[in-house]
């Protein structure tokens, strides 16, 4: 229930008030005639052969640092890159949560290069406000695992997925009744709101929400599940993540998607919406085609996105899925992974 198809590429259309220019992609083989010579032959030229079109050229299979963008390996048509969608937690984060200098290194360089640099990840804009001046993150942003995206200089929102209410209510009726006392928490309004049920701040934690559990309040379930959700977070005081994960995969999942970041707790987000979908509709804004994304990451949440884009990398320390979907496998986030990968991309 947590993979969902490859969302459609993303049509190279409109633009932003970004520094990215809009460019159309190709990928053609046509025949071509022989063009005869100006000058008069002393003989009767013969009619133009026409030459047989010419093979596809082979995968590259290492990036170099064109002008301006960075060069992809990872897709057939061998496009630059021009964009860099990057996890945080377990991926450019190091395990103490912070930007390294190597890392924010790394990251300057590639966007000097020209390369947009866009956190996707499933904290909400305050736990993404924490690290952005560490990281150097000021444009646009994806949060909820691809539900809704922001821009953090301007708070502008481009698009955003909700949970339905009918769908939430039958969530928790359905899996209430089959693992008793669980807690929900809802996200809403572009992020900014944090609706927890009556418990739920007693067993979170300020690094589960990157939020004060005292500001959390607390309010009877009617009420968390009464308005529409960006993402809809389900925890219980014993059981796992995993736990939860695998009963709520037995229930009917229209209208929902759900997946595991590496948090504490279950993240339901409306039915298709992955970080690959959320990814698509920024790349379709900006004017980027699928095969001009690297994408970087470590967990389940992080699969869709590590498939869909032109070049996906997985962290040393990610889980199993996140590490077949991906074309390749850099260091852990312990030892600078993101730095690795774009240093020896940007080197070429």
């Amino acid at each position: 229930m947590s993979t969902v198809a490859d969302p459609a590429d993303a049509a190279p259309q409109g633009s932003l008030s970004e520094d990215e220019e809009p460019a159309a992609h190709r990928s053609l083989s046509e025949e071509r005639s022989d063009e005869t010579k100006g000058a008069p032959a002393p003989e009767p030229v013969p009619a133009p052969v026409r030459e047989p079109a010419p093979a596809p050229a082979p995968e590259p299979v290492e990036g170099t640092l064109g002008r301006g963008a960075l060069a992809s390996t990872g897709s057939a048509t061998g496009s630059r890159i021009r964009l860099i969608a990057t996890d945080l937690d377990g991926t450019l984060l190091d395990p103490s949560g912070r930007v390294t200098s190597r890392t924010r290194a790394a990251l300057d360089a590639a966007r000097a290069a020209g390369t947009v640099v866009v956190p996707v990840t499933a904290r909400q804009p305050i736990g993404l406000r924490a690290i952005a001046a560490e990281a150097g993150f000021d444009g646009w942003a994806l949060c909820g695992n691809g539900a809704y995206g922001i821009h953090l200089g301007t708070r502008e929102q481009l698009f955003a997925s909700e949970i339905a209410v009918p769908v939430q209510q039958r969530i928790a009726q359905e899996l209430g009744e089959r693992i008793p006392d669980l807690l929900f928490a809802s996200v809403r309004e572009a992020g900014e709101v944090f609706v927890a049920q009556e418990g739920y701040a007693e067993v979170a934690t300020l690094s589960d929400h990157k939020r004060d559990p005292r500001t959390m309040g607390a309010v009877p379930l009617a009420e968390v599940l009464g308005a529409p959700s960006l993402k809809l977070v389900i925890r219980h005081r014993s059981l796992t993540p995993a736990e939860i994960f695998a009963v709520l995969g037995t229930l009917d999942p229209a209208g929902f998607a759900a997946t595991l970041s590496g948090a504490p707790f279950v993240e339901v987000m409306a039915e298709g919406v992955t970080k690959a979908t959320g990814l698509a509709q920024l790349c379709a804004a900006l004017g980027i085609d699928r095969t001009e994304v690297l994408a970087l990451g470590d967990a389940l949440n992080d699969v869709e996105m590590l498939r869909w884009a032109g070049r996906g990398i997985a962290m040393a320390n990610a889980e199993p899925e996140a590490i077949a979907a991906a074309d390749e496998v850099t260091a852990s986030n312990a030892d600078d992974g993101v730095a690795a990968a774009l240093e020896r991309i940007l080197a070429g």
